[in-house]
């Protein structure tokens, strides 16, 4: 009776997954989970570091724009497993082609093309123009498509888009001054056409040679010698025939195409090159001594020498990496630095930790340890950093001057796992 019992166990068991498995298969549900964090982080701490990114609206209609633009800066410690910047292409990251980017610029130069040799350790600023087209609340990112390395996503935001999908239109002026009401739908049912056709000779060939006895008969007249069977003269006839056929149809198709269309562009697959953002000369230095995290504590600790060359006293503001921004509250200037727009979920809830937030004087050198604490950390997927073959961690700092004026630092090395909370607690 007991087996009889487990085995009525398991098998509603399994009818149960079986169920839940359906479900979640068959039911269409909201797309909640972020694919940057399926990137690896040693490709989103020490590549691209994405800044200052806003998103001009929440909610939009159909057809209605919203503009994403910001900055990115290619880390100077680039990792070695990743190909450097030498082709890139700037895009946007969205579940499917939900949204039409309208626009695109790279430092203020149209981006529709790949953008070539951008420089490691240089800043450049983006806009993305982008409009509603399919109705739903979509989470939207900026991307930079390196050559070899892959998609290199930055920070994502809610977008929802409002409206009907059969309302959505995309308007396009020719040089030849025609309107083209819908380039979505424009020319879509000359192609389909000229694929029916096609396919119809095609078929047509098929059909002309199973029409008669195929595997069996032929092989039984090749093994007698008799290969000259196989092929008649009114198969040489046919294929003749269909041959001029298709020259006449291509030569015919082509030039009705040059003079019904007088002026043609073929399709873009060149590239450009831009130059970054002016260097500003640094005025603070930046290096690490020590960098450990705190697996237990979800800690990022960092033990830096900071040397302010300028001639203003500075202070510590921000720390970013991956998207990730872990903010020193006390600093009013630090905190109004992060735009409404920019996702909630990317600040750390803790505030940044340093072991002296006090002003750097002009010409000070300063030992400094700095803990990001938080559970984003784990979120994020971001601790695996730890079991990379090179285990190093980057990002960025930000400082602040007595007007409040932004001055940027890199700070990256080598870091190790630790395990201080748990081992105090085994302890008691």
């Amino acid at each position: 009776m007991s087996l009889h019992r487990m085995s009525l166990r398991r098998f509603g068991l399994s009818i149960l997954l079986a169920a839940m498995t359906a479900a979640t298969t068959l039911v269409p549900l909201p797309a909640a989970a972020h694919g940057e964090r399926a990137t690896e982080p040693y490709i989103r701490t020490r590549t691209v570091h994405w800044y200052d990114v806003t998103w001009s609206s929440e909610k939009i209609g159909v057809n209605d724009k919203v503009t994403v633009e910001g900055k990115f800066h290619l880390f100077t410690d680039w990792p070695d497993a990743a190909s450097k910047p030498e082709l890139a292409f700037l895009s946007n990251a969205s579940p499917g082609a939900v949204m039409t980017r309208v626009e695109s610029y790279i430092n203020d130069m149209p981006a529709q093309q790949s953008v070539r040799q951008l420089e490691i350790g240089r800043d450049y600023p983006f806009k993305m123009v982008m409009a509603g087209r399919v109705p739903g609340r979509w989470h939207l990112h900026p991307v930079l498509n390196v050559h070899g390395a892959g998609p290199i996503v930055g920070p994502g935001h809610w977008v929802e888009v409002a409206g009907s999908a059969a309302d959505y239109k995309l308007p396009v002026t020719t040089m030849t001054g025609e309107v083209i009401d819908d380039l979505q739908h424009y020319g879509v049912a000359r192609v389909q056409w000229w694929q029916a056709g096609y396919a119809l000779l095609a078929v047509a060939w098929i059909v002309w040679w199973i029409r008669r006895p195929l595997i069996v008969p032929r092989w039984n007249a090749i093994r007698k010698g008799r290969e000259d069977l196989l092929i008649t003269r009114t198969d040489d006839r046919v294929a003749a025939g269909l041959l001029v056929l298709v020259l006449v149809v291509v030569i015919g198709g082509y030039r009705y195409t040059t003079q019904k269309y007088e002026y043609v562009v073929p399709l873009q697959a060149g590239s450009f090159k831009t130059k970054p953002l002016p260097q500003v000369p640094s005025l603070v230095a930046v290096e690490m001594k020590d960098a450990t995290y705190d697996v237990p504590g979800r800690s990022l600790r960092l033990d830096v020498e900071i040397t302010n060359q300028s001639e203003s006293p500075m202070r510590l503001g921000e720390f970013t990496t991956a998207n990730l921004r872990f903010l020193d509250k006390s600093l009013d200037v630090a905190v109004a630095g992060v735009d409404p727009s920019f996702p909630k979920d990317l600040v750390a809830g803790s505030s940044l930790k340093l072991s002296d937030s006090s002003p750097i004087a002009p010409g000070e050198k300063r030992t400094l340890r700095i803990e990001a604490t938080d559970a984003a950390w784990e979120i994020e997927r971001l601790v695996s950093f730890l079991t990379n073959v090179d285990s190093r961690v980057g990002g960025m700092l930000f400082f602040f001057d007595a007007k409040g004026q932004r001055h940027m630092a890199e700070v990256f090395g080598p870091i190790v796992p630790v395990f201080t909370q748990l081992q105090l607690a085994q302890s008691h």
